[in-house]
């Protein structure tokens, strides 16, 4: 009769040590193929305009129903990955819809004043703690509902889908170890880069087809060579967008200083509860039992 004490399913799940350094909810291979799909279609939804000939070119108001509809598809191929590698449960359900609700919420208080979106808070947190395939469901459902609750439904909202599914996937491939001193400046210089970030790629949705609404020598030129269209998109940025997306970055950075350890505490302590990836183990009756 061994005299070890047998390992609690919590601290299975977490891994070795005790800050969780191992994500609670790994992405398996099915998902990662799902996401990487995702990645691409809305990479190239981005940025068709660059490389199509301007004679096909047509605008997002036409085709950004359909990439919403392949979106949601991809997504629910994302879910269908994690269910069919036995990674999601209603406890993860549970988890998910809590926060997509809470992002939601968030987005709620404010609805981008001034590129204030504390939203991506939230989603960075749960990417962080529950690891980036469920960071990135978070994320894009996050966006939805807050979309529904702020009347914020239109040709942009896939667009935003992609950006903030693709910054809850981020915070999960941080490398920064679980608990340590740094991980909460290492998210929170994360949460300022992609404040800047998401208005870099959420203007490409409308810029090709501002026309002749755009500042001198700041517009998209249809065929033109992609150094000069990249060249007007960058002073185009500078002039209109970076005052809205510096403060969204920065806000959502001292939230992270600020509120961030006790949010991921929070997160973390769920998560051991739930015990998400504790093995089931069947073990035969010691000899005091079977006497």
């Amino acid at each position: 009769m061994s005299s070890r004490p047998p390992e609690t399913p919590v601290a299975t799940a977490l891994g070795a040590t005790p800050t969780g350094s191992r994500r609670v909810i790994p992405l398996r291979w099915p998902a990662v193929v799902a996401v990487a799909v995702v990645g691409v279609v809305g990479l190239f939804a981005f940025i068709w305009p660059f490389v199509v000939p301007a004679e096909v070119a047509i605008a997002h108001g036409n085709d950004a129903p359909w990439f919403f509809a392949v979106l949601i598809a991809l997504l629910a191929v994302v879910c269908l990955a994690e269910v069919s590698a036995g990674r999601l449960d209603a406890k993860t359900v549970a988890v998910l819809g809590v926060a997509a609700a809470a992002g939601g919420a968030m987005r709620l208080l404010s609805a981008g004043t001034a590129g204030l979106e504390p939203m991506f808070f939230v989603v960075i947190v749960a990417g962080r703690v529950l690891g980036p395939g469920v960071g990135f469901v978070s994320g894009a459902l996050a966006v939805t509902t807050g979309a529904l609750l702020t009347g914020g439904v239109g040709p942009w909202l896939p667009f935003q889908m992609v950006c903030a599914g693709g910054i809850g996937l981020g915070a999960g491939l941080l490398p920064v170890a679980a608990g340590s001193r740094a991980e909460r400046w290492v998210v929170a210089a994360y949460a300022l880069v992609t404040g800047l970030v998401f208005g870099l790629f959420m203007n490409l949705w409308f810029w090709p087809f501002l026309g002749a609404n755009a500042p001198t020598g700041m517009g998209f030129v249809p065929g033109a060579p992609v150094s000069e269209n990249l060249a007007h998109y960058a002073l185009f940025y500078l002039a209109t967008s970076l005052g809205w997306d510096l403060p969204r970055g920065v806000l959502n950075a001292v939230l992270v200083v600020v509120a961030g350890p006790a949010l991921l505490r929070v997160f973390r302590r769920a998560a051991r509860r739930a015990a998400f990836d504790a093995p089931v183990a069947f073990e035969p009756p010691s000899e005091q039992v079977r006497r």
